[in-house]
């Protein structure tokens, strides 16, 4: 494993279009400025090809990114946007990664079969997990609790992981690929989806699954539970986007909210989605090359922020500001003020 830290010159960050950005207190339309970042839209560029995935860590302070090119880029979110490590190891391309709730940690899933852990202080890789005998779609780690990880994948099981153990601490058999997953937001349940289309959800302690969502009509891209852990929003290759509520003794039809608008295209990269810390809005990626976000209550599209020249595969919001960040197809991240 290299660690090779990036020089200046190696990364570029402009201005979103020529003549907008403006570093004074005010933004593009005299409006006044609503995040610490150094320009109201940030370009970030380094990466060598399609960028898959992109996290904010928990303080905000640093995005890891993970891409094609085999690479997970970690930035500065203030000041320039600086590419300050990369982390190398990988044998094929990123199609996740994942903080660890403590932000000592990356965790990257990959088609090369592995998951594999950072220290992110140090860049070193620090375990690998290496039991999936396919692509690894997803990871997804706990929120409080051991130092737990699951990760799906095309060998139609998800795995869960114990940091601090070596091997695969449990393995759940679906009979489909398995693109995404998530913890509840006590750790003993896992959620699941896939190619069937259907959300699976898994009792950890008895093993088996004790609840199917049924309701998308093609394969699950990406899934992320809300912060307060009461509703899954789940985005799919039927161009929607459903929250769920997962609470206990809730309604049988648990689908409480479809959005739609953003678009799946060709390429069928696993598009994600995300909450906003306050849990008022979702965000997800889009193949017609916009970044999308709705008013959960509403279920209106707020924003549809133009810039990338390809598929935008994630976004993500910022933790504790207002600051939406992308990654695409064309090696490009955005980070923009909302």
């Amino acid at each position: 494993m290299l660690v090779v830290p990036r020089e200046a010159d190696n990364n570029s960050v402009v201005p979103a279009a020529p003549g907008t950005l403006q570093l004074a207190p005010t933004g593009p339309n005299g409006r006044p400025r609503t995040s610490s970042l150094e320009a109201p839209v940030m370009l970030l560029t380094g990466h060598q090809n399609a960028i898959y995935t992109m996290k904010f860590n928990p303080s905000g302070t640093a995005i890891a990114s993970g891409s094609h090119d085999r690479d997970i880029f970690l930035w500065n979110v203030h000041g320039d946007c600086k590419n300050f490590m990369v982390l190398k190891g990988h044998k094929n391309a990123i199609l996740d990664v994942q903080w660890t709730t403590d932000g000592c940690q990356i965790i990257s899933a990959s088609p090369d079969t592995t998951l594999r852990a950072w220290d992110a202080e140090t860049g070193k890789q620090v375990k690998k997990m290496a039991e999936h005998h396919m692509v690894v779609n997803s990871c997804s780690v706990s929120r409080r609790g051991p130092p737990l990880v699951a990760s799906g994948s095309d060998d139609g099981t998800a795995k869960l992981w114990d940091l601090r153990q070596r091997g695969a601490v449990q393995t759940l058999n679906d009979k489909f690929q398995i693109t995404g997953v998530a913890f509840s937001d006590a750790s003993d349940k896992i959620f699941t989806g896939g190619i069937d289309n259907d959300i699976k959800v898994w009792d950890l302690r008895r093993n088996e699954v004790t609840m199917t969502l049924q309701g998308h009509t093609d394969t699950i891209t990406g899934m992320q539970l809300s912060p307060d852990g009461s509703y899954l929003l789940t985005n799919a290759m039927d161009n929607s986007l459903r929250i769920w509520d997962m609470r206990p003794y809730a309604p049988q039809n648990r689908c409480v909210k479809i959005m739609g608008g953003h678009q799946h295209g060709i390429e069928q990269n696993l598009l994600k989605c995300a909450w906003s810390p306050d849990g008022s809005k979702v965000t997800a990626g889009s193949s017609d090359r916009m970044v999308y976000v709705w008013d959960t209550t509403s279920r209106r599209i707020l924003y549809k922020l133009p810039g990338h020249k390809g598929s935008v595969n994630e976004t993500a919001f910022h933790p504790t500001e207002p600051i939406v960040g992308s990654c695409g197809s064309d090696k490009q991240i955005f980070l923009g003020e909302i």
